[in-house]
This record gives structure tokens, C-alpha cells and sequence, in this order.
């Protein structure tokens, strides 16, 4: 998670994470950046992503879906918009699926089914901001 909260400050953007026992030490991890870094805490994932869409931010899931985007066909983000990443073996839970705006899938050659969070989010965040 360090590794991905670098990344946000790459491109401006925040971080929110839920507020599990685990999470401080996996943003510390990782975490080079010099001055504080944009991290959002919440104790509701799926409430906070609620209102988030309530308020008009478009909500992008990384997530191997039948009507997923490639992630090259992916546009700058024009408005607020939110990135969701689930877990490298489970991905996204079905709940947070229902809240999804667009999926957004990063193709793979290998034998692999999924990237780490921190690649997977990288790819997505950087597409997004126009920087790829």
C-alpha cells in the first residue's frame, strides 16, 4: 500500500482506506515520500463509495469483468473520480461491484489472473490522469 500511496502523490490524487488493524504498517511499508501524504481513512468502504457517487464522482473498478474497458481504451478522468481496487485473489466484493460506474480490466499475456494492488492501481491512476 506504501508503494500505491506514492503513486497518488505522483498524480495528485488521495488515498482512502478502510480502518483495518493492518493498514497503517502496509501504508508505512513502502512509503518514501518526504512530506505527509493525502490518506483518507474510513470505517464504511461501501458507505464512503456511496456518497461519493451521490456527489457525482465517477467510480472506476479495476476488475476482470464481461463488460470491463481495456484499460488502453480508458480516457482522462474529466471530473472527480474514484478508483476501486479489491484484493489480488477475491477482487472487488460483489456489494462494491453494484456501485461501479465502469470496469476497467488490465489485459495479460501470462498465466497470471491478476497484478498486485500497487501495479494495478498504478496503471489505472496514471491512465487516468492522462499521464500514459
Amino acid at each position: 500500500m506504501g508503494t500505491l500511496l506514492r503513486t497518488c502523490d505522483a498524480v495528485g490524487a488521495c488515498l482512502v482506506v478502510p480502518r483495518f488493524p493492518w493498514v497503517p504498517e502496509a501504508l508505512a511499508r513502502g512509503n518514501t515520500l518526504r512530506r505527509p501524504a493525502c490518506v483518507h481513512w474510513t470505517g464504511d468502504p461501501l458507505g464512503w463509495l456511496q456518497r461519493q457517487r451521490d456527489r457525482g464522482a465517477h467510480v472506476v473498478g479495476v476488475e476482470l469483468a464481461d463488460e470491463a474497458v481495456r484499460l488502453a481504451d480508458l480516457p482522462a478522468a474529466r471530473r472527480t473520480t474514484v478508483v476501486v481496487l479489491g484484493h489480488e485473489q477475491q477482487g472487488i466484493p460483489p456489494e462494491a461491484l453494484d456501485l461501479l460506474d465502469l470496469a476497467v480490466e488490465i489485459p495479460m499475456v501470462g498465466t497470471g489472473a491478476s497484478l498486485n494492488v500497487a501495479v494495478a492501481g498504478s496503471l489505472a491512476l496514471y491512465k487516468l490522469a492522462g499521464l500514459l
